[in-house]
């Protein structure tokens, strides 16, 4: 079981005996013992030289006395360095001042000295640092104190200088006794109203401290929470004058906050009217200090004192330049999407009348009765009603696209599978080696289907790259760790062409973007589209000495 302190505050309140308060009382404590004393004798010394009846010790007991005091207090100072605990240290020095009090009584006339007054002193330095049980400790001291000294004066056990003064002792014991009770019953009586107004100061001190602190977590969340968010704010005053902008609203305005204060906002924001926006949401277009013009929507709402009077106006600004691109952007992307619908819809009506146009060609071009001129002309019409078949087959796949039914398939098998339906096309070339770098346990993730559609208009604008020259087309691929920590399949079509020129390269995924005469513009947009519904990338780099390069980047799921 813990042993209680010797001495402690009030039951239930904190203990700050090593706290920087009671170390800052107790040095004051030791500051004043030296300095009263020094005062206290040194007027009781000059009284005497001008023929009052004090009893004073002759000067060498005076400056022996004086010298035990500031040596007492030094060694006091020196150890108060270096405690960390105080309330055993604290109970001393009051010991101390209620010895010292005592001998300063005993040898200044006992009954008759003019100090006993100074009693009170420990007994309220007690209260104050020792609390209620420190003031009642110093009070029954210093009532000790003054009886041995009432004791020692009836029995005759005095100093033998109290006979160069008017010195009178008492012999009556009831008049000593009486003389006792008094000042015992002074004593205890200060300890307690000093004990009561100490333990009310702690507590106002407490409650201030806790008070003090909660104000600066709430003013530093309130600074936090004003800095941070990402709304802008500004408070005016009652004469239209901006008194604060917080972070977000110096970076809308690129205003720095400092140079925002005391400013008029009528005079540099004179779009912004705050009676405006007091009910709902207004917008407004403000110049920032770049010069530039962003739209802002705002509201404010009346700042008002505890009588609840206005006292100015608090304002919320955001930047709305991202949500107007963004509403323009969908404006955009639901007319284009329209347009789209109507295209796909026309584009489909026409695969019909082609059909049959190629038909009665294919007929025509095959009839005995067919003049020979007329013969190649048949030719030509069949041949491009087949180009603007394929051209509208492509822009339904861009414009429709299917998603993905993914699964598990083997890449190897697909290249293989996709080789072999481009030796069946024009754009095979002989003078071309197709150079098969996959790994043969190497699987994919993803529609097979579109897959292979993706690798047909790689590989054949490879080829075309290389149409009139010998050369080779590389089909590699591998399997790593992608940025995010997943797995991924990086496949990679290579051709040593003339390569893509680097002005164009932004552009080649654009729709209909072609530099061939009989291209479509929608190869390498479809596959663009298909990657990208699969959760991957592509990439191209190309230059005149290396050619062309594409890498697709699928991401691979754990196989169960």
């Amino acid at each position: 079981m813990p042993l209680r302190p010797l001495v402690g505050p009030p039951s239930g309140g904190p203990s700050d005996f090593t706290s920087p308060g009671t170390r800052g009382r107790l040095q004051w404590l030791l500051f004043l013992r030296t300095v009263v004393v020094s005062l206290v004798l040194g007027v009781s010394v000059l009284l005497q030289s001008k023929g009052q009846g004090i009893v004073i010790p002759p000067l060498t007991y005076l400056a022996a006395f004086i010298a035990g005091v500031y040596g007492i207090s030094i060694l006091s100072a020196f150890c108060l360095r270096l405690l960390a605990r105080l309330d055993r240290f604290a109970l001393v020095q009051l010991v101390i001042d209620a010895a010292l009090v005592t001998a300063l009584v005993y040898s200044t006339g006992c009954s008759q000295s003019i100090f006993t007054i100074l009693f009170f002193f420990p007994i309220i330095g007690g209260s104050l640092i020792l609390y209620r049980t420190g003031g009642l400790v110093l009070a029954a001291l210093g009532s000790a104190g003054l009886g041995l000294t009432l004791s020692l004066e009836y029995f005759r056990r005095y100093p033998a200088y109290f006979q160069q003064f008017a010195f009178m002792p008492s012999w009556d014991l009831l008049a000593l006794v009486n003389l006792f009770t008094i000042h015992a019953l002074s004593f205890f009586l200060a300890a307690f109203l000093s004990s009561w107004l100490s333990e009310r100061l702690r507590r106002t001190e407490a409650a201030l401290s806790r008070t003090a602190e909660s104000l600066d977590r709430l003013s530093a969340l309130s600074k936090r929470i004003f800095d941070d968010i990402s709304t802008g704010i500004l408070t005016m005053d009652s004469g239209g004058r901006i008194t604060s902008a917080n972070r977000a609203a110096a970076e809308i305005t690129r205003f720095a906050a400092a140079d925002l204060m005391s400013r008029p906002m009528a005079e540099i924001f004179p779009s912004i009217d705050p009676g405006r926006s007091r009910r709902s949401r207004a917008e407004a277009e403000i110049q920032r200090a770049d010069g530039s013009r962003i739209p802002v929507g705002y509201s404010s709402s009346v700042l008002r004192t505890q009588e609840g009077q206005g006292d100015g106006w608090v304002i919320t600004i955001q930047d709305l330049s991202q949500i107007k691109q963004m509403e323009a952007q969908v404006m955009q992307a639901e007319k284009l999407a329209a347009i789209g619908e109507m295209a796909a819809g026309i584009a489909h009506e026409f695969r019909n009348p082609l059909a049959a146009i190629s038909g009665a060609a294919q007929v025509l071009r095959d009839d005995p009765a067919m003049a020979p001129g007329h013969q190649g002309l048949m030719t030509i019409i069949t041949r491009e009603c087949d180009r603007l078949s394929d051209s509208i087959a492509d822009f339904l796949l861009f414009s429709r696209p299917a998603l993905p039914e993914k699964g598990w398939f083997s890449l190897s098998n697909l290249v293989e599978e996709t080789v072999t339906i481009l030796e069946r096309t024009p754009a095979w070339s002989e003078t071309v080696q197709i150079r098969d770098r996959i790994p043969a346990q190497l699987d994919l993730y993803g529609d097979e289907r579109q897959m292979k559609q993706v690798l047909l208009n790689l590989l054949a604008n490879a080829l075309q790259a290389l149409a009139g020259r010998s050369g080779f087309v590389e089909i590699g691929a591998r399997e790593e760790e992608g940025p995010d920590g997943q797995s991924q399949a990086l496949i990679t079509v290579r051709d040593n062409g003339p390569g893509i020129p680097a002005g164009l390269q932004a552009r080649i995924y654009d729709p209909f973007f072609t530099t061939r005469e009989n291209g479509t513009g929608l190869g390498l947009a479809i596959v663009q589209q298909i990657v990208r519904h699969h959760g991957g990338q592509i990439s191209v780099a190309s230059s005149p000495d290396t050619g062309t390069a594409f890498t697709v980047a699928l991401p691979l799921p754990d196989q169960p």
